[in-house]
């Protein structure tokens, strides 16, 4: 049975802990393996052994660097690809249901549009794919053109292949929502984009989660992510390695960065996490007491220069995992 639908109270919506929604996503071991070489001999593992669960109205994303396995994961949870191991639901249904993929929406990392079909005909196409009257596609795409910051006059008038780099981002977000989707998957919705590009995209995103749908998308641009999701995974080498909300992966504000002078480094080292040295110039974050570490620092010969209560970045704490994992 499809998982049931929350009413469209935003404000009670919002303040629900996500263990009290339904639950969209639900993966168990999943795995992916794939033979290769000319006698097709070799076995390559893309992910394995991938568990986790996302509920609705949730914004989810997914991290990981080329190769660790995010659009393998992506392309299993739409049935594109069939998982070696385990299982999975989408909306309480098995994967690659028909009934499923009317209530889903996706914008590929590198998607292919038709070059010399307008904007507007391009959304008339795919509403078409799912069915909508006239009417109701001419009602959908006049407020997606709105959500993506398109002009009707020129989603009317100009080519595809007229389109700048953002401007098919937009279009193809349109297209992904064309649907009213309960669930959205991005694969690098900000790739290849310059700052106001991805400024537009991050607002998108920011709307749709304004309006409880759940969005599910991979990302290198960590510092998009850290402002977007309420929960992050991390895939290296496809395994998960990480899995939770940004206070539980980075910490609270609670820890402090510190900046000194001078001293001996090996014995400051060992009391700061993500230590980097300029010159006679240092600075972390500090592991362990502050009170203590303080004394230290006369003791090794160094001198503080500024406090400040802090966290990692979600960058640092993605370089730290993976460093640590060699």
């Amino acid at each position: 049975m499809s998982a049931p639908l929350l009413p469209v109270d935003l404000a009670d919506f919002q303040h629900r802990p996500p263990g009290d929604r339904p639950v969209v996503v639900q993966t168990q071991g999943l795995a992916k393996a794939y033979r290769t070489g000319f006698w097709l001999n070799q076995c390559v593992t893309s992910l394995q052994n991938c568990s986790l669960t996302i509920y609705q109205g949730e914004t989810f994303g997914l991290l990981g660097p080329n190769g660790a396995g995010k659009t393998t994961l992506l392309k299993i949870l739409l049935g594109i690809i069939r998982p070696t191991a385990g299982t999975a639901t989408l909306l309480g249904h098995p994967l690659g249901e028909s009934a499923v993929k009317q209530r889903i929406g996706y914008l590929p990392e590198n998607a292919y549009f038709y070059d010399f079909l307008t904007g507007w005909e391009f959304l008339q196409y795919t509403a078409g794919l799912f069915g909508l009257s006239k009417a109701a596609q001419q009602r959908r795409i006049v407020e997606l053109l709105d959500l993506v910051g398109l002009s009707q006059a020129a989603a009317k008038k100009k080519q595809l292949r007229q389109y700048s780099k953002g401007m098919l981002q937009r279009v193809g977000m349109a297209q992904a929502l064309i649907n009213d989707p309960d669930v959205v998957f991005l694969d690098e919705p900000m790739s290849g984009l310059d700052p106001t590009g991805r400024f537009q995209v991050r607002e998108i995103i920011l709307a749709l989660k304004g309006e409880g749908k759940t969005i599910f998308f991979n990302s290198h641009i960590l510092s998009d992510v850290e402002v977007i999701c309420d929960r992050i995974a991390m895939l290296d080498q496809g395994e998960l390695i990480a899995l939770g909300n940004l206070d539980e992966l980075l910490g609270t504000a609670d820890q402090y960065f510190v900046k000194g002078r001078g001293g001996r480094i090996a014995d400051l080292e060992p009391w700061l996490d993500h230590m980097t040295v300029q010159g006679d110039l240092w600075h972390g974050h500090v592991k362990g007491d502050l009170y203590d570490f303080a004394k230290q620092i006369p003791v090794a010969g160094g001198h503080l220069i500024t406090l400040q209560q802090t966290r990692p970045t979600l960058e640092e704490f993605f370089i730290d995992k993976i460093r640590q994992r060699g």
